[in-house]
């Protein structure tokens, strides 16, 4: 088992940037990956950027080039620096856990971007 602890929400103007932090229970070197979703009001969550335990990257086209997801396996933390904000942008933010063929999920951290 594995669990999430999300951080860094918040409400920022549009065109700011944030950085959400996810700390994880055990080694994320355990781990096949590690991503983060987010869910917007009245919409389905989907997976917003996603590391792979080898380092490799993937992104949803919208936020490509604005977005980067980085680990730190030291302190078994993911982030994810969000720059450039949009208002469609505005959601609860999940940190996401692969390990073996199960997923773990985070309680979220709502994050809101005014216009």
């Amino acid at each position: 088992q594995v669990q999430l602890v999300e951080s860094g929400g918040g409400l920022v103007q549009a065109g700011r940037s944030l950085r959400l932090s996810c700390a994880a229970s055990k080694s994320i070197f355990s781990l096949n990956a590690m991503g983060w979703g987010r869910q917007a009001p009245g919409k389905q969550r989907e997976l917003v950027a996603r590391v792979s335990s080898g380092g490799r990257t993937n992104y949803l086209d919208s936020v490509k080039g604005r977005f980067t997801i980085s680990r730190d396996n030291a302190m078994n933390t993911v982030y994810l620096q969000m720059n450039s904000l949009k208002p469609e942008d505005t959601g609860v933010y999940y940190c996401y856990a692969l390990a073996g063929s199960v997923d773990y999920w985070g309680q979220g951290t709502q994050v809101t971007v005014s216009s």
